[in-house]
């Protein structure tokens, strides 16, 4: 964890599944939004992922177009080390009070994602170490904001769907990840893949991330086969194979695609989230995260 100024500690957690679809995205913008408004913790949410789903959860296209084209992407910061320009200024490319919640959360803020990490991801692991070995590929987002995290007291980093370079960048950077997943078979079978390929890249890089637990998304009551995989995640948790399951569940509703709409106006998160069971439970999933770190 990082030192912040005022002696708190910064605690920066990742959202990774090697599946799309499974709601994650949308629970890490929830997170940060729950956490800056109704828990007043300093928020950086960081989009790693080349989709952008978060970013234009929070801002609205046009303005991430204008960002985009100016370089105040995370596409010119990875461009930069392949290009070996230095165009990318972190103060730039963060957007301030982020969210269509009452104009933008005081407490909330965004380093915004491009479509064109698509284009260069491929290319990444080919950037060469600096010249005295200290830069290489997994450690340019860490080099990046380390000026700025002392500002925040929670940073979530949206990963893309697989274990490539960008999301190391964000892995080499964090305390904790966060796996969110669907309870069927399709979505918890690359979990023993994620656990794996993390403890490797602990052990390779030295760094001290922990994984915080598994979150059931997209939850339907009433599925006989959906309860029977929780009941294995847990008995798997139970004995030490895997990491805590949330006992939060986050139920697969219309309400939380439509929060997803950053050009709705709303006041508050119960208008953004619905002042029903959906609402309660990310209020909920918060509190719980908040007991664990």
């Amino acid at each position: 964890m990082n030192q912040r100024g005022n002696g708190s500690l910064t605690k920066i957690i990742s959202t990774i599944n090697l599946k799309g679809g499974v709601g994650k995205t949308q629970m890490t913008v929830a997170l940060s939004e729950f956490l800056a408004q109704e828990h007043n913790e300093k928020v950086l949410l960081i989009d790693l992922d080349p989709q952008t789903n978060a970013t234009v959860s929070l801002i609205d296209e046009t303005k991430w177009l204008s960002k985009d084209q100016a370089g105040e992407t995370l596409l010119q910061l990875f461009k930069d080390k392949l290009e070996k320009t230095s165009k990318f200024a972190i103060n730039k490319a963060i957007v301030r009070k982020a969210s269509n919640v009452g104009g933008g959360i005081r407490n909330l803020d965004l380093l915004p994602s491009s479509l064109g990490l698509i284009e260069i991801q491929d290319s990444l692991p080919l950037i060469t170490a600096g010249r005295f070995y200290v830069t290489s590929p997994v450690t340019i987002l860490k080099e990046a904001i380390s000026s700025v995290l002392d500002e925040y007291d929670f940073v979530l980093i949206d990963c893309p769907p697989n274990l490539g370079i960008i999301t190391l960048n964000g892995i080499f950077l964090s305390d904790y990840y966060l796996i969110p997943c669907i309870p069927d078979i399709l979505s918890t079978y690359g979990i023993p893949q994620i656990l794996g390929r993390m403890d490797n890249f602990k052990r390779e890089t030295k760094i001290g991330i922990e994984p915080l637990g598994i979150i059931i998304s997209m939850y339907r009551a009433q599925s006989r086969l959906l309860d029977s995989v929780i009941s294995d995640l847990r008995s798997k948790a139970s004995r030490g194979d895997y990491p805590r399951i949330f006992n939060t569940l986050i139920p697969l509703t219309v309400r939380i695609a439509e929060a997803a709409d950053v050009g709705a106006q709303v006041n508050t998160l119960k208008q953004k989230y619905g002042s029903g069971r959906v609402f309660e439970d990310y209020q909920s999933l918060t509190n719980e995260l908040l007991k664990y770190v």
